[in-house]
């Protein structure tokens, strides 16, 4: 995977392409242009883009709502990050919170605020990634706004879904003795991350050099095109599995442990041997000379799903290779604690990204 001229991704950084400037066509015809290829494919949307609200109609299932924002210099950086991929994965980090609910993705609203930095062929890469997300999750995009920023680029996505009301897990089922359970494999993203400021430092100060990203391919989309674990509701029903608590992992693993125990007034033993690890993970933290343990549990923004389960669930999912059994729910008073490979108990704490950090 090579990233030719590494910085110059989007096209805001790009010199040479065609530059429309948004203003010609007033909001209007922006709003118009941006969401010409929406199509309406949910039965529960009644009207979508056009009228003064949305229409929807769930009939007997209940609806869940989340709200994501993302903000440039915060959240994301355009100097790696493309501006198609950019709106797939703000469309992919709110259905990862629908699908922690243990429900159904449906609809869509995004609202995106630009700078006179941004010419309308940037928004339409940013579009394109956007529909190219509904198309992947079969989602209707029905609503949002776009106005002016001082600077920068800001996203708002609000994700819709329904389920039945049995169906929905929370985060504050768990029990004691309940196993605690991961999807697919954690820490890759945040490395990905590493490598992509790593190059951009590099690039900084040589702006002709060429980076060979052959060896982190798969932690490079990890962090700038990752996906939604949508997968895991239908297989878990196959499985005649009910989660009794659920989390998206976003924030890193220790600190959604964290969210999970509180919540459900338990303690937790997570243990290292058990944790589901990429081998190109490895080789990268031992490149970087960061403890792979360490970023598996802090790093975040993997959008795989942490649940647990009740232990007699335990023979229906011991041997799928989807989910991977990494610990058990204590007492509460007992604390949340890795045990290492030497089995040695220590104390977990939340080392998560913090957006609100100075």
């Amino acid at each position: 995977m090579k990233f030719s001229s590494f910085l110059s991704i989007s096209m805001i950084e790009d010199k040479n392409p065609q530059r429309t400037s948004i203003a010609q066509l007033g909001e209007f015809g922006l709003i118009d242009h941006l969401t010409k290829n929406f199509k309406i494919n949910q039965a529960s949307t009644i009207k979508g883009i056009g009228d003064d609200a949305a229409v929807l109609d769930f009939k007997d299932k209940k609806v869940v709502v989340s709200t994501d924002l993302l903000i440039e210099g915060i959240h994301f950086d355009l100097a790696y990050m493309p501006l198609k991929h950019l709106g797939y994965k703000a469309v992919v980090v709110n259905i990862s919170d629908i699908c922690a609910m243990n429900a159904k993705a449906t609809q869509i609203t995004v609202s995106v605020a630009v700078s006179n930095r941004f010419p309308l062929e940037a928004l339409d890469e940013l579009f394109a990634g956007i529909t190219h997300a509904a198309t992947e999750y079969n989602i209707d995009v029905i609503g949002g706004d776009t106005t002016s920023s001082q600077k920068g680029l800001i996203i708002s996505i609000t994700a819709i879904g329904e389920a039945n009301e049995d169906d929905i897990v929370y985060r504050n089922g768990a029990k004691q003795t309940d196993l605690l359970v991961v999807t697919g494999d954690i820490g890759a993203a945040y490395m990905g991350l590493q490598v992509l400021e790593r190059e951009k430092q590099v690039f900084q100060v040589n702006p002709n050099s060429q980076p060979d990203l052959d060896a982190y391919t798969y932690l490079i989309e990890r962090q700038l095109r990752p996906e939604a674990r949508k997968d895991v509701r239908t297989l878990l029903h196959a499985l005649e599995i009910k989660p009794t608590s659920m989390i998206d992992i976003s924030d890193g693993l220790s600190s959604e442990i964290m969210h999970l125990c509180k919540q459900s007034g338990v303690g937790c033993n997570l243990y290292e041997d058990k944790l589901p690890i990429d081998p190109q993970f490895i080789s990268v933290c031992e490149e970087f000379n960061i403890d792979s343990t360490t970023v598996a549990i802090n790093g975040g923004e993997d959008y795989e799903l942490l649940f647990t389960i009740a232990m007699e669930d335990f023979e229906k999912i011991k041997a799928n290779p989807n989910f991977t059994i990494i610990g058990h729910m204590t007492q509460e008073s007992e604390g949340i604690h890795l045990v290492t490979r030497a089995n040695t108990r220590i104390p977990l704490k939340a080392r998560g990204w913090n957006a609100l950090e100075e």
